[in-house]
């Protein structure tokens, strides 16, 4: 159980904010699956306050999605503060702060994990956006900008003097990106630094590796990204996993199929066929890989521009590992 402010996540399982990856089909379908806590893609402060129409619904939220966390990401106090107001007003229940995404375009306009370079100006972000809404601010980071910048502790220090009420930390450094391994043990000095609840992020993928980022890091929770590819079950697997130590198994090929054709309808009714079917294949690549012919499978679906020739693809694939199991 992880208390944030006056919010109470009772399963330390918390879904990463993953831009291009949980838009609210997804995080509906891993939040159905048990989640704990459920976080938006990285929103822009800045196409937020424009009301921009794609991070409107980047940030739609549900019912079953409550408690949801919008994360933010911007490099002006004024404006993640705006755009922290903005979402309290419909309805979100935690506001993020990213400064740990890597990505080129993102830390050339001097937010995500640049501010890791410029802790003065990062808490002054950090001050706006606490300052700005009644609700709790969680911060998500990286260990530092590089090998010789490891600034995590201390940005850690100046986020909870903020009144930050979370810290989510990414076992890598900004210019690792997502190079060899996260540094689970690193993040311990976070867990060390601040009264504050810590998640660890970063290659947890399977059940071991929940069991050694929390015994490397000490932290309160772990936060699950690219371990859901293709597998949102993972997440209620890791609940069960830290309730009962019971390694449940994934579900069979006939519940799989099942969610994926969930998730497929979903996506449509949300973006609408056309967006929907390209936006959706990196999800059947990554729900396939590993099944019996799913490069010929991938190599087909992913020319196909009728959503209702995909489902049938789909069946057409899916159906006789059914039959197999079934038999």
């Amino acid at each position: 159980m992880i208390e944030i402010g006056p919010i109470t996540v009772k399963d330390p399982v918390i879904l990463a904010p993953m831009s291009g990856v949980t838009d609210m089909p997804f995080r509906r379908l891993v939040k159905g699956f048990g989640a704990g806590l459920v976080v938006s893609e990285m929103i822009a402060s800045e196409a937020m306050i424009r009301a921009n129409r794609r991070s409107q619904k980047m940030a739609s939220s549900c019912a079953e999605e409550w408690p949801m966390s919008v994360q933010l990401a911007g490099c002006e106090g004024a404006r993640m503060a705006e755009a922290a107001k903005l979402n309290e007003d419909r309805g979100a229940a935690i506001i993020d702060i990213n400064m740990g995404c890597p990505v080129k375009k993102v830390v050339n306009g001097h937010a995500g994990s640049s501010l890791m370079r410029d802790l003065d100006h990062a808490g002054e972000l950090l001050h706006a956006t606490v300052n700005a809404v009644s609700l709790p601010v969680t911060l998500k980071m990286r260990l530092g900008w590089d090998d010789n910048s490891i600034n995590c502790a201390e940005l850690a220090k100046i986020a909870e003097q903020a009144g930050i009420k979370l810290i989510a930390v990414h076992g890598r450094t900004r210019c690792q990106m997502y190079k060899g391994h996260a540094d689970w043990k690193a993040v311990a000095q976070v867990s060390e630094a601040v009264d504050l609840p810590v998640v660890v992020n970063g290659d947890i993928n399977e059940y071991d590796d929940i069991t050694q980022a929390l015994a490397d890091s000490g932290a309160d929770g772990i936060m699950i990204g690219r371990g859901t590819y293709g597998r949102p079950w993972f997440v209620n697997q890791a609940i069960h996993f830290l309730r009962t130590g019971e390694r449940l198994a994934d579900p069979d090929i006939a519940k799989q199929y099942e969610t994926v054709i969930t998730h497929y309808n979903d996506m449509i009714e949300h973006y609408g066929p056309e967006i929907a079917v390209r936006m959706s294949r990196k999800h059947l690549g990554w729900y396939t890989k590993g099944l019996k012919n799913s490069a010929e499978f991938r190599n087909v679906v992913n020319t196909i521009a009728d959503p209702k020739d995909v489902k049938e693809a789909l069946k057409a694939f899916y159906m006789p590992l059914c039959d197999q199991m079934a038999a």
